[in-house]
């Protein structure tokens, strides 16, 4: 039986003047102002009258049901933990198809991997403008070759691969497809994850290449793709991780992803693909930061608000085409130089908020991140933390466990708000693209980077380390090193690559891409035949860019 509002705040007026303000007088509280990590303020406690206008079915309601804000499966983690996704990649394939099969050994369930920025940027190796970027921030992967031994030996029909890869998104799919192909693997049983995500970079990685319509346009020729020949496959992840590591809030990550996301599923349905046949093979991409209870009702509040755009405005018939399925990160950005092992604690605390808020699967960064590339003793560390959460801290034994907690739901309800003020503005720029263009996208992130950082150096923030408890100590951990003749392997395998493939068929490849660039086909399988033909990734994203140009940003400040 539930109390009324009356006998609520009745007992509220009571225990403030029997209990807090004597409590008050005696023992002031330690701060003015109490904040999340995204500056917003917290109350000293959140009861039903915080949560009063909320109603358990029809916004709450139970896992699996609709609007999914207690996850999308029934049972949550008591079937299936989430998927143990290492990020990895550095240097040539050999080296990282190396650590993948140590990954595997230590008991990681799925693959990720990260490529450098010659391959970000769609630059063969040896082109003078990515002179000494060779394998520093992800393997080097320039032709088919180079993605045949990252995959050797990897069992593709029994794991699921995600890739971070945007503007050259395609063509390493088609790479990996390739593969598959190759090894007698049919498409229908590869299951994995391209992040393609490619409005994301124009709004906070700048990673892109071409201007924003035609990077629209490759993105749904990969769903439509993907909807006919790949039926296991999310041929998008749509990234919040990125813009939250370029200093946007809580609020700003959750409403700018989803915009994205929304974005796709216009243009693919514009395209004239039916909503029920893609949108179940959407996923996202969702950071994990320091403030454990903002994180979780982000999570929440994504779910249903996705839940509601889908069926309300798409009219999704399919539940699946409901349903927000995310991965996690921890926070890049909350990373320390400073007393690195620290950073465990750490990613500890924002791996538990993406569990407790029902990610599908999660990489925990290593301690040595702000250092250098993960070391294998600190990657297992980042491993055994998920493991030790999986296994050993209750939090997998029942659903949503914080669902029904006062504050937790109205931070949920506080995100859903502010989210849908964000869309409101953006719908008044005349949609995402637009507003990319003008910069209001950056502009927001920018000024909550700002703030954040003023915070910290006006000791409003306390970063452990940092500007407290920063007494200096010695790096005492192993960094990675890296094979010094790597890029000359890798060099000398693309020389052989040229030299060796039929470069008749090559440039006959290339031309046939160029005429369905020009035109309005769907452009996976011209790119499928250069890579068959091993094509470079360069020599590919060089006909793209003679006919797609190469963008700029001009945004109005």
């Amino acid at each position: 039986m539930f109390d009324s509002k009356e006998a609520i705040q009745a007992a509220q007026t009571t225990w403030e003047q029997q209990c807090l303000w004597p409590t008050l007088e005696r023992a002031p509280e330690r701060n003015v102002r109490f904040m999340t990590t995204s500056s917003e303020p917290i109350e000293r406690l959140y009861t039903p009258l915080d949560i009063a206008e909320t109603s358990y079915t029809r916004d709450i309601a139970h896992p699996g049901a609709y609007p999914y804000t207690r996850g999308v499966h029934p049972t949550g983690y008591r079937g299936k933990v989430w998927t143990m996704r290492m990020f990895a990649g550095f240097g040539t394939a050999e080296e990282t198809n190396e650590r993948f099969k140590y990954l595997l050994s230590q008991g990681q369930t799925g693959l990720s991997i990260a490529f450098d920025m010659p391959t970000l940027y769609g630059r063969d190796t040896d082109h003078p403008l990515v002179e000494g970027e060779f394998g520093k921030c992800g393997v080097a992967i320039t032709s088919l070759a180079d993605m045949e031994i990252l995959l050797d030996g990897l069992p593709l029909d029994q794991i699921s691969t995600s890739m971070t890869i945007n503007s050259p998104a395609a063509i390493i799919w088609a790479m990996y497809l390739a593969v598959a192909e190759k090894r007698g693997v049919p498409w229908s049983k590869l299951r994995g994850t391209l992040q393609n995500d490619i409005l994301k970079e124009y709004i906070a990685q700048n990673e892109y290449i071409f201007p924003p319509e035609p990077s629209m346009r490759l993105v749904v020729d990969t769903i439509e793709f993907g909807s006919q020949h790949v039926p296991q496959w999310n041929p998008v992840s749509v990234s919040g991780y990125h813009i939250r590591e370029a200093g946007a809030t809580a609020a700003q990550e959750l409403a700018f992803t989803l915009a994205d996301g929304a974005a796709y599923v216009e243009a693919s349905i514009a395209r004239g693909l039916n909503v029920d046949d893609f949108a179940p093979r959407i996923s996202f991409f969702f950071n994990a930061h320091n403030d454990f209870f903002e994180e979780i009702a982000k999570y929440r509040a994504a779910r249903r608000i996705w839940a509601k755009l889908m069926r309300e405005t798409f009219g999704a018939k399919k539940d699946r085409s409901c349903w927000l399925r995310f991965h996690t990160q921890t926070a890049g950005c909350s990373l320390t130089a400073q007393q690195p092992e620290v950073n465990i604690v750490r990613t500890t605390i924002q791996a538990l908020a993406a569990v407790m808020g029902g990610t599908q699967s999660l990489h925990t960064n290593s301690m040595d991140e702000a250092l250098a590339l993960p070391s294998e003793k600190a990657v297992t560390i980042a491993l055994r933390t998920q493991q030790v959460i999986a296994s050993e801290s209750g939090v997998t034994n029942t659903v949503d466990p914080l669902g029904g907690s006062y504050f937790v739901e109205a931070q949920t309800n506080r995100m859903e708000r502010e989210a849908n003020a964000y869309f409101e503005a953006i719908r008044n720029y005349g949609g995402v693209i637009p507003a990319i263009r003008e910069g209001f996208f950056q502009r927001e992130i920018a000024d909550a980077a700002y703030r954040y950082q003023q915070e910290i150096d006006g000791n409003e923030r306390e970063m452990i380390g940092v500007n407290a408890y920063n007494v200096p100590t010695p790096i005492e951990i192993p960094i990675l090193a890296m094979d010094p003749e790597g890029e000359r392997k890798h060099l000398a395998r693309l020389d052989r690559v040229r030299a060796e493939r039929d470069n008749a068929l090559a440039q006959q490849r290339l031309a046939e891409l160029r005429a369905v660039a020009e035109g309005s086909e769907n452009t996976m399988p011209a790119i499928l035949n250069c890579v068959r033909a091993y094509c470079t990734v360069g020599e590919i994203c060089d006909v793209f860019r003679e006919v797609f140009g190469i963008y700029q940003e001009t945004m109005v400040v």
